[in-house]
């Protein structure tokens, strides 16, 4: 989903430990900036690894998909001469919802990552097609809502692999150059939801976007 988007939401602002100033805040403290005689400086950019993706290291965030056959895996499989098929994952839109597959193009690839997007309903799956590759972004919902910081992680999902996000898994998605095409498993209601407001600033219950304090570098 496109980032640099803000939408309406109930949920509460980040902890203090990392607090995101109000236009009114910000105002404050660089007029107190200026009284001092000291400089106006943005807080300064913070490195973030790109790691591997692994079913061990996605589980706090959801669970990854393209994991091989495995014949004593507890869940359903088949196979013969000719195909294998089996379980990787039981996708869950929440309540009331409808699965929806989605196309997504992702393009940017400045390597900086200052906001966040959530969905609270349902999951949500990615699974890059083609011979590209993503790198997703993601961290976990503090008590409040808002993304602990603490738990933000950077994932290479190559061609093959994909993840599905849990509701309330704050994330956002680049590539390395160039463009991936990747295909998505939704709920259909929050994408209206998404396009009305992105489109036409209608208001918007089933997700959110939430800017950083500060900006994240990818880096390898």
């Amino acid at each position: 989903m496109p980032p640099f988007s803000r939408l309406p939401t109930s949920r509460s602002a980040p902890r203090a430990a990392v607090p995101a100033l109000t236009p009114e805040r910000q105002a404050t403290a660089d007029r107190a900036s200026t009284d001092q005689g000291l400089p106006l400086t943005a807080p300064a950019d913070l490195p973030l690894a790109i790691g591997p993706l692994s079913a061990a290291a996605f589980a706090p965030y959801g669970a990854m998909l393209g994991q091989p056959y495995d014949a004593n895996a507890p869940t359903p499989a088949f196979t013969n001469a000719n195909t294998d098929f089996w379980h990787q994952h039981a996708f869950d839109t929440g309540s009331g919802g409808r699965t929806e597959v989605l196309g997504v193009n992702y393009r940017r690839c400045d390597g900086r990552i200052d906001t966040l997007e959530v969905h609270h309903l349902t999951q949500q799956a990615i699974v890059p097609l083609g011979s590209v590759g993503v790198i997703h972004v993601v961290a976990c919902s503090d008590a409040q809502g808002a993304p602990d910081l603490t738990t933000l992680r950077a994932f290479e999902i190559p061609p093959g692999q994909g993840i599905c996000m849990q509701p309330g898994c704050w994330h956002a998605t680049q590539v390395e150059a160039s463009e991936a095409m990747c295909l998505m498993l939704t709920r259909d209601s929050t994408t209206v939801e998404l396009v009305a407001h992105m489109q036409h600033g209608a208001p918007a219950q089933e997700s959110a976007f939430q800017r950083l304090p500060h900006a994240y570098l990818l880096s390898r």
